[in-house]
């Protein structure tokens, strides 16, 4: 009997991964431990591996796809069995490439806007089954046209499969262009692999004349979609919004339709800081502490102050707050596939020479990709740095359900008087958001006072 493969979970808060590539193919012999594909959290990438040995009969999610947590996404079994009740996308197997040759419909052009909306007027609910409406809508693939192979002629999912199989693959311009209606794709393009690029695509002959138009200028500006002229003309690249980026648009859009966020701003004496980190600098290599950072001695305050302040180290569920004793603390890592938060679990109990090493570790994890799911998860308060970058100060947004995030800027000068006069004394600069619905603003200045105060006096926070 098959036995389907489900998209594992990914920690508690990932409630879906994006199939990043499949490095299977039904029909492959698939060994215990082998990888199927790689899938992509808002964090990072990760491998499913097979949970059993046999043959991949089929996938029901293609490259790109947003799959829910232990959701099937593909079968593996004897060759031949059935996977039709198995897949929650895919209504049949997968098509083989001489299923492909024999059952495929004649090449169908992208429909244009006008065409794919007729062709849903025309196209009854039950010609089409959803699952096939779905995935062809996914594609741009005219379902309409298709010829269906399912009970009474009906257009089922691997009718779709096969169409998109037998169409051309298309850069994303080249694509824009021909849904435009205005070119038609060639067979085989002059891309890597064949595929079509928008120098390959050739002006579409009207089937019928085009109605006259109020203004001259109008067939100029409406033939090609404004990101095809601009990426043809002007090499504007258009990039698709998958992946890390996609998932982390959800969540900002998320964090700040959700929460009532405030952000105080106040800055930090760091005459200390730096006379501190400049002892560090210059200690014997044995102890160890000489790469320590100025966001490491940041993180390292953090975890000395936020103690006094439970308020702060909590999670928001909606109706209730979650306050934690043991500070598990997220920090932000820039990495090219966009923001990642790794956690120092139990930071609180961490020496800086242990908090300096392990944000090191995580943040080349984060970079390379093979930071675990646990290391991504579970914190309940987050720093994210700018300062490096000439960044004075900024608002960071929340990363719900925490109450709270410190964003920590550029080091300045500011005057402060004296006994002798104005001195300008360098400052840090510091920008605290807060959950304004369980969070007040009396509580949060405190804590940014208590931070300020011990990065002022940095040399006593190992005492604490």
């Amino acid at each position: 009997m098959a036995t389907p493969v489900v998209m594992p979970k990914q920690g508690q808060s990932v409630e879906s991964c994006i199939i990043v590539e499949w490095k299977k193919r039904p029909g492959d012999e698939i060994a215990v431990g082998d990888v199927l594909c790689e899938v992509e959290t808002d964090k990072a990438v990760m491998d499913v591996e097979s949970p059993l040995a046999g043959t991949l009969l089929a996938v029901f999610y293609e490259a790109g796809d947003l799959v829910p947590v232990l959701e099937n996404i593909a079968a593996i079994g004897a060759p031949g069995e059935d996977v039709s009740s198995l897949g929650a996308v895919a209504e049949a197997p997968a098509p083989t490439a001489q299923t492909v040759a024999a059952e495929q419909s004649p090449t169908v052009a992208a429909p244009t806007p006008a065409a794919a909306a007729v062709a849903a007027d025309e196209t009854s609910t039950s010609a089409v089954s959803p699952r096939a409406r779905k995935l062809a809508a996914q594609k741009a693939v005219n379902a309409s046209e298709l010829a269906g192979t399912g009970p009474g002629g009906r257009v089922i999912e691997r009718d779709v499969q096969a169409a998109i199989a037998a169409q051309p693959r298309l850069t994303p311009v080249a694509q824009a262009m021909v849904q435009s209606g205005a070119y038609r794709a060639p067979e085989q393009g002059s891309g890597p692999g064949g595929r079509v690029m928008s120098k390959d695509l050739a002006a579409a002959t009207p089937a019928t004349p085009a109605a006259p138009l109020e203004s001259p200028v109008a067939p100029a500006a409406s033939a090609v979609p404004a990101v095809a002229q601009e990426s043809a003309a002007a090499g504007v690249s258009t990039i698709p919004l998958r992946g890390v980026r996609r998932v982390i648009a959800e969540r900002m859009l998320q964090s700040m339709q959700s929460t009532a966020q405030l952000t105080l701003n106040r800055t930090a004496d760091a005459r200390s800081l730096l006379a501190y980190r400049q002892q560090l600098k210059a200690s014997d290599e044995a102890w160890g502490v000489q790469k320590v950072t100025i966001n490491d001695l940041v993180l390292f305050a953090v975890t000395r102050v936020l103690p006094r302040f439970p308020e702060l180290n909590a999670l928001f569920s909606g109706d209730a707050l979650q306050q934690y004793a043991a500070i598990h603390l997220g920090f932000a890592v820039d990495t090219p596939r966009g923001l990642i938060v790794p956690v120092l679990h139990n930071a609180q109990a961490l020496s800086l020479r242990q908090v300096a090493a392990e944000s090191r570790r995580l943040s080349a994890a984060c970079l390379d990709g093979s930071a675990r799911p646990d290391e991504l998860s579970g914190g309940t308060f987050t720093v994210t740095n700018l300062g490096s970058l000439g960044v004075e100060s900024f608002t960071p947004i929340l990363n719900v359900p925490q109450v709270a995030i410190l964003g920590v800027g550029g080091i300045t000068l500011k005057p402060v008087e004296t006994d002798a006069g104005v001195e300008f004394v360098r400052h840090l600069n510091l920008s605290l958001t807060i959950n304004h619905q369980v969070v007040d603003g009396a509580p949060a200045a405190r804590f940014l006072q208590g931070l300020a105060q011990g990065l002022a006096q940095f040399e006593l926070l190992p005492a604490l």
